[in-house]
């Protein structure tokens, strides 16, 4: 068993070591300038308000609000305390246990000779950990505290991430409603202006017909937009501890501006996630009680004292000649027990086990959000600016067609599906940048302080 202890220990050590000696890159993806000068920083961190980068002040209050009433925080840090006593439960074992016992007892002989008994004594117990068993639950019971507050720790970054995408998509739905607005106002007016051209005998009824199919459906999209931001503002309230509904949020249609971020990160910050912290500890409190339960084939060795009184009568019985006194070890050891320590001796090498490939698999997920996030953010900053120009193209398409449906050289539906392709890219490059503004809110996490 001490050698499968040694192979799993060699197991987390191995592992630790593997994500400090890795880096994540993107890979073939050009320089960023504004990163240079950090690219020879491995150790770039984000401090633990990293939302604070950002520099939106709604952003930052909402923030201070979800601190307090977030239900699931309170619910995790209501699971901290109750490891945090079952520390202090496991950690009392080491110190002697002392009780007072008063007792009044009234007892008869064969002779029919009945008499009185009173005493009081204060037992002393005390269990020597010879074979390490007291301390290897402790060690346990502290890992598995330390693992609690981990828990928390991730609770309270995810609930920080979560509201950051929640207000970013907030934030990204008011910009698909601007662009949706403008694109609505325009379409009213072709409308109209197709309306008076047909009275004058101009265009075709078919003319007018397509300009109310696209005011309509631009229409139709704006409220379906309104629609997911109210949704979406109730998730934010919830989020908050706050009933939907109750959350103000005035509308700016504005996405978040970006910090600078590192070119190259260093695996070894994974180190400081939350979730790969809590997998070190339940290893550890795996192993421990591994030990724990090796230790339970081993005799108990414990010390037991007791002084105090006995006298019939209750007058007099604190006196010299009325003590009572009693001390010695005790040894006991279990011969027969059906199997019993065999397994729960397997059941902890079985979750020792089962702890090992948690802690892995922790890992290398972790490994895969950091690189994903990291190679995306910048990915799509070069989709952004192949966008930027679809967009400044299809609205240069949307004005020629324009003017030659004026000239009357081209039908009503050129200028139709100009304006719906020139409102597809615009809504796709909000599409884009919102992505981004996630991808890096997402790659900021991974990267902040620790969360204690």
């Amino acid at each position: 068993m001490n050698h499968r202890l040694h192979q799993l220990s060699l197991l987390s050590v191995c592992l630790t070591l593997a994500a400090c000696s890795s880096w994540f890159k993107p890979a073939t993806l050009p320089a960023a300038p504004a990163m240079t000068e950090m690219q020879n920083q491995p150790g770039a961190e984000i401090d633990t308000q990293w939302w604070a980068l950002f520099n939106d002040p709604e952003l930052n209050r909402l923030m201070a609000q979800m601190e307090q009433g977030n239900l699931n925080m309170q619910l995790m840090s209501a699971k901290v305390k109750q490891a945090q006593a079952a520390l202090a439960g496991a950690q009392s074992s080491f110190s002697p246990s002392v009780s007072l016992s008063p007792a009044v007892t009234r007892s008869q002989t064969a002779s029919n000779k009945q008499s009185n008994t009173v005493s009081i004594a204060a037992p002393v117990t005390w269990e020597w950990d010879v074979w390490g068993r007291l301390d290897a639950l402790a060690t346990a019971a502290k890992a598995g505290a330390q693992a609690s507050q981990n828990d928390l720790a991730l609770a309270r970054l995810s609930a920080q991430a979560s509201l950051v995408q929640t207000y970013v998509a907030i934030r990204a739905a008011e910009q698909q409603a601007h662009v949706l607005t403008q694109a609505q106002t325009a379409y009213e007016l072709a409308l109209q202006l197709t309306r008076y051209r047909y009275e004058a005998g101009v265009v075709s009824a078919a003319d007018v017909a397509q300009a109310q199919l696209q005011f309509s459906s631009t229409q139709a999209q704006l409220i379906d937009v309104n629609s997911s931001r109210q949704q979406l503002l109730n998730a934010l309230a919830v989020l908050s501890g706050q009933a939907p509904g109750d959350l103000n949020l005035s509308a700016n249609a504005k996405l978040p501006a970006l910090p600078a971020l590192p070119e190259v990160v260093p695996a070894a910050l994974l180190q400081r996630r939350p979730d790969v912290r809590a997998a070190q500890q339940r290893v550890l409190a795996a192993q421990a009680n591994a030990g724990a339960a090796q230790a339970a084939f081993f005799p108990s060795l414990s010390f037991a004292a007791s002084a105090g009184y006995s006298n019939s009568s209750l007058r007099g019985l604190i006196s010299a000649s009325n003590l009572l006194w009693s001390f010695g070890p005790s040894l006991a050891l279990n011969l027969v027990d059906g199997g019993q320590r065999k397994a729960t001796q397997a059941g902890a090498l079985a979750a020792l086990e089962e702890a090992g490939i948690a802690y892995q698999q922790t890992v290398l997920q972790g490994l895969q959000e950091m690189q994903d996030n990291l190679v995306v953010a910048y990915q799509l900053q070069l989709q952004i600016q192949a966008q930027s120009e679809a967009v400044a193209a299809a609205r240069q398409n949307l004005n020629i067609n324009e003017a030659q449906y004026a000239a009357g050289t081209v039908s009503y539906l050129n200028v139709v599906t100009a304006q719906t392709a020139a409102l597809s890219a615009e809504r796709n490059l909000l599409d884009i940048q919102s992505r981004r503004v996630l991808a890096v809110t997402q790659l900021m996490k991974n990267l902040a302080g620790r969360m204690e």
